[in-house]
């Protein structure tokens, strides 16, 4: 069979994530490009499957080793492409050995399979149908500010280390915005804190162990959050000046455009009935 590259994900944490299509081109490949070849090697173990070569491919060395492997494929090599963990090229190594080998003729093979980005977009809860991946959050005000400005929800990985002070900085900024911290996910200790960044930023004051990814809300959600915060605070406030509270939230919601039942679901914290 003619050479290949093959783009392989692996699992976050939870070795039952591996697909039957990953694993087999695992053990069909005559060549492994990984990011550690350490970490890869251990893979194999798990998996307890013959270890073919294996060739570190990261960010130090990626440019000299796109050339070497896809020359290799060119003479007939099928490579398997892996990360850490998760899908490679997204903010992992791979993207220079794919574009060499897109550049030669060279046919690429992309599986499906685990990432931590599109898994922490739908365990925030928050909007999915527009977003963006920000890689890992900017330092600067200036740039953070950007961030909160994106008409899109934003996915973006966070060091340990740097998480308290980065929450701290968002928090500074839009301190009633909607937004998760999904640490270690698929594995033991998995955990995925909703709320605001404010509260967020108390709950993470110190530093955290663990893979860490960060969701936030897009600016236009949280506006519409304030928005829906003040029609209830309008609500309550006719309540508590005797109105009735159907009456009342049916009249909020025409002068605000938010939904009455939303209104009493705020002002009473349970659904209305039919």
């Amino acid at each position: 069979m003619a050479g290949r590259l093959i783009v392989v994900p692996t699992p976050l944490g939870n070795m039952g994530d591996l697909s039957e299509r990953a694993r087999q081109a695992l053990a069909d490949a005559d060549l492994v490009a990984c990011e550690d070849t350490r970490r890869a090697g251990l893979l194999y173990e798990r998996l307890e499957l013959p270890r073919p070569k294996l060739i570190s491919n990261h960010e130090g060395n990626e440019a000299e080793r796109a050339t070497q492997i896809a020359q290799q494929i060119e003479r007939g090599a099928r490579v398997a492409l892996v990360s850490d963990a998760g899908t490679p090229v997204i903010s992992d190594p791979g993207f220079r050995l794919v574009r060499a080998c897109l550049e030669r003729g060279l046919e690429v093979e992309v599986l499906p399979g685990p990432s931590a980005v599109t898994t922490a977009l739908v365990a925030s809860g928050l909007p999915p149908d527009r977003w963006r991946f920000e890689g890992f959050l900017p330092r600067r005000a200036g740039e953070l500010e950007r961030v909160l400005s994106s008409a899109e929800t934003v996915v973006a990985f966070e060091s340990p280390r740097r998480l308290p002070d980065s929450l701290a900085a968002l928090a500074a900024l839009a301190p009633n915005r909607p937004a998760a911290v999904c640490r270690e996910l698929t594995k033991l200790h998995e955990e995925v804190a909703r709320g605001s960044l404010a509260e967020l930023a108390r709950r993470f004051r110190e530093d955290v162990k663990g893979e860490i990814v960060v969701v936030i809300a897009p600016a236009e959600a949280a506006a519409s959050s304030a928005d829906t915060a003040f029609a209830v605070d309008a609500l309550r406030r006719l309540v508590q000046a005797g109105a009735r509270p159907r009456a009342a939230a049916s009249v909020v919601a025409a002068l605000t455009g938010t939904r009455a039942n939303d209104l009493y679901t705020g002002l009473t914290g349970r659904e209305p009935r039919e």
